[in-house]
């Protein structure tokens, strides 16, 4: 039913297999738009989608550790455990 199709990358402009069974799962989702991405560059772009963490130093308990928000100095931040302590 499926065959394997050759694809261009709009990133990089490599060619890229686009196989049966990666069809099939498409199909199976109800995807109907077909990568536009070579493996490789949709990795990068996974990564580059990530949000920046902020190291930081507890406010309650002082351990060090990171929140995926910009802190703001002179306001408290806490680890995740003391965060769920106080709700």
């Amino acid at each position: 039913m499926y065959q394997d199709e050759k694809l261009i990358c709009e990133d990089c402009g490599a060619e890229f297999i686009f196989t049966a069974g990666e069809q099939e799962f498409y199909a199976e989702k109800g995807l109907v738009n077909k990568p536009k991405r070579c493996n490789e560059c949709r990795k990068k772009r996974r990564q580059n989608n990530r949000k920046k963490m902020y190291d930081v130093v507890c406010s309650k308990c002082g351990i060090h550790t990171q929140v995926p928000f910009k802190p703001v100095m002179g306001k408290e931040v806490y680890c995740k455990d003391c965060y769920k302590s106080m709700q």
